[in-house]
């Protein structure tokens, strides 16, 4: 005798309607999932590893949504809960280890990805914003660092968006024109 898997062929013919419950939530997830991520890469090497380790941190929030009382703290409650996934997942990794007569050396990566080059570029372009003037540099970093648009950085601010457009474009021809800069490229 077969155990029948669907208790009723009514119910199985039918579309299922999936109802969120939360609208808050999603609307905080599209609103910070980029920001949220960033964060997210910077605790693992891999993209990949990075998106499912938010992904984790998310569905921590939402089942916690209910009991978390400062609605206004949730990217704090977000990141906490990336950092302790990632530390659970760290102490739940298996090391092998082999021994063999020559240690194992990566093959030099054509095409300029050395890790050492990209730092040496960071650091560059770092001293580079840094020379900007107060305004200036607010809005690059901002816009480019922060990933906000041009109107948002402008209700930052408390200026235009002309005046965004403006400055952003003059700050990016003094990085342009940044000897130091010039001898990274």
């Amino acid at each position: 005798m077969t155990t029948p898997v669907c208790t009723s062929a009514s119910t199985a013919a039918k579309p299922a309607t999936q109802t969120i419950p939360y609208t808050s939530f999603t609307s905080y997830v599209r609103a910070r999932q980029p920001v949220l991520l960033r964060t997210a890469r910077s605790l693992t090497a891999n993209p990949s590893d990075a998106e499912d380790l938010l992904q984790t941190a998310l569905t921590k929030t939402y089942v916690a949504w209910e009991r978390i009382e400062d609605h206004r703290a949730l990217d704090g409650y977000v990141r906490r809960a990336l950092l302790n996934t990632r530390t659970s997942q760290w102490r739940k990794r298996k090391v092998d280890e082999f021994v063999c007569e020559e240690l194992p050396e990566p093959e030099p990566v054509p095409g300029g990805d050395d890790p050492a080059e990209q730092q040496a570029l960071h650091d560059a372009m770092w001293r580079a914003v840094m020379k900007l003037p107060d305004r200036q540099r607010a809005m690059v970093v901002l816009r480019y660092y922060e990933d906000l648009s041009e109107v948002q950085t402008a209700e930052v601010l408390g200026v235009s968006v002309g005046t965004v457009k403006s400055a952003v474009s003059r700050a990016l021809g003094k990085l342009r024109e940044d000897p130091e800069l010039g001898l990274v490229r």
